[in-house]
C-alpha cells in the first residue's frame, strides 16, 4: 500500500461505509452489537460485504471496528479479543488488496471527568491500546464519532503517542452544526483537532448539503489539513437507491436516500475543498459508487 499522507491535497479519496446497513439487509438481528465479533466468527461474511464498496471503487476501505476500544468490548465480555479482532479485520481488508486500509476506532463512552487526571490518562490509554491492538498493516487510522470535546482530545492524544501514521478524526455533527448531544460547535472542535495534530479534519451530517457546506468553509478558514465529511444516509426504502424514473421524495431530515441525491452533494464538496468523502448511517454500496463518481476526473483544490 502507498503512503496516503503523499496523496494530501491531490485526488478526492471515497472511503468504504460501515457495513451495518448491508448485513441487516442479509437478516442478522441488531448487526452494530455484532459488527466487529463478525471479523472473528464470520470473516468470509464480512469480506463479501466489504467487497462491494472495493468493488464500486472507494480508494480507503475502513475496518469493521467501530467498538474495537476495550471499554465497547466489554460489554460483550470480549475486551481480551481486542487484538485478534483488530488484526483480523485488518487481514480481512488485506485480502481485497485495497489502495489503502484505514484503521477504525469509535468513541468509548466512559464517562470523563476533565478535571481528573487519573480519568483523562484512562480514556487516553484506552485509545492507544486500540491503535496498537491493530499491529501494522494499515495506512491510517480514523477516530470517528468522538462524543466531547474532551473525548476528542484524550483520542488524539493517546493514538499520536503511540503512533505515527495519518490519524484522521471527525465528529458527529447535527443539524444546527453542533457536536450531537452538546452545545459544543465546530470551531471549537476545530480548534482541539489542530492543537492535538490531526492529519485530517472531518464530521459527519445528515444535513442538506446547502447547510454542509457552511462548515466546510469553516474548516478551510481554519486550518490547512485535508477534510474529510461523512455524509449521514437515512432509513429508507431500497427502492430508493437507484430508483430510474420513479419520484423520490427528499426531505431535510433525509436528504440522501438516492445515489443521485449523494453523487450530487459529492460534486458541491469537492468544489468547495473537501478532498476525503464517505457514506455512513444506511449507506449502501450504491452510495459510495455514487461518491466515487463525483471524484473521477477531478483534483482536490482548495
Amino acid at each position: 500500500m502507498a503512503d496516503i499522507a503523499l496523496r494530501f491535497h491531490n485526488d478526492p479519496l471515497v472511503l468504504s461505509a460501515p457495513i451495518d446497513e448491508l448485513l441487516a439487509r442479509q437478516g442478522v438481528d441488531d448487526p452494530a452489537s455484532q459488527r466487529e465479533f463478525m471479523d472473528l466468527i464470520e470473516p468470509e461474511s464480512v469480506l463479501e460485504v466489504q467487497r462491494l464498496d472495493h468493488m464500486v471503487g472507494a480508494q480507503c476501505m475502513v475496518t469493521n471496528t467501530y467498538d474495537i476500544t476495550r471499554a465497547r468490548l466489554a460489554h460483550s465480555r470480549f475486551e481480551e479479543q481486542s487484538a485478534e479482532i483488530a488484526r483480523a479485520s485488518v487481514g480481512i481488508l488485506r485480502d481485497l488488496q485495497p489502495q489503502h486500509i484505514i484503521a477504525s476506532i469509535g468513541p468509548t463512552r466512559l464517562p470523563i471527568d476533565p478535571e481528573s487526571r487519573s480519568s483523562l490518562k484512562q480514556n487516553r490509554d484506552q485509545y492507544a491500546r486500540a491503535v496498537q491492538d491493530f499491529g501494522d498493516g494499515f495506512d491510517a487510522v480514523l477516530l470517528d464519532g468522538m462524543v466531547s470535546a474532551v473525548d476528542l482530545k484524550c483520542a488524539l492524544a493517546g493514538v499520536k503517542k503511540v503512533c505515527d501514521l495519518p490519524v484522521f478524526a471527525s465528529v458527529d455533527l447535527d443539524a444546527q452544526g453542533r457536536l450531537m448531544g452538546r452545545a459544543t460547535s465546530w470551531p471549537e472542535l476545530l480548534a482541539v483537532m489542530a492543537e492535538f495534530e490531526a492529519d485530517v479534519v472531518g464530521f459527519s451530517s445528515g444535513a442538506p448539503v446547502e447547510d454542509i457546506l457552511p462548515l466546510v468553509a469553516q474548516a478551510t478558514e481554519a486550518t490547512s489539513a485535508p477534510i474529510l465529511v461523512q455524509l449521514r444516509v437515512g432509513e429508507h426504502d431500497p427502492r430508493d437507491v437507484n430508483p430510474g424514473f420513479r419520484p423520490v421524495e427528499l426531505t431535510p431530515d433525509n436528504p440522501y436516500k438516492t445515489s443521485d441525491a449523494v453523487f450530487e452533494a459529492g460534486v458541491a464538496l469537492l468544489s468547495a475543498g473537501v478532498q476525503f468523502l464517505r457514506a455512513v448511517g444506511h449507506a449502501t454500496p450504491s452510495h459510495t459508487g455514487a461518491l466515487v463518481i463525483a471524484g473521477v476526473g477531478r483534483d482536490s483544490v482548495r
